[in-house]
């Protein structure tokens, strides 16, 4: 599932869980740096109905890794 949908416009990443605190920290702020901050309408933003899949991990020389920035 990685290996084909792992694309440019569409990135998976992967966190190093070993301690679980700094992972949170970690993601946290690779998220954040994401966004890019603009004004907006908070109530124009909806939910949607997440459907559960099952997916297998690709190769770990095929993975993009967030950055440890917390240790």
């Amino acid at each position: 599932m990685f290996a084909v949908t792992d694309i440019k416009q569409a990135p998976w990443f992967v966190v190093n869980a070993e301690e679980k605190k700094s992972a949170r920290l970690n993601v946290i702020r690779h998220l954040l740096s994401l966004i890019p901050y603009q004004d907006f309408d908070a109530g124009a933003a909806g939910a949607a109905a997440v459907e559960q899949v099952q997916v297998c991990a690709a190769p770990i020389h095929e993975q993009n890794f967030i950055p440890e920035v917390y240790r």
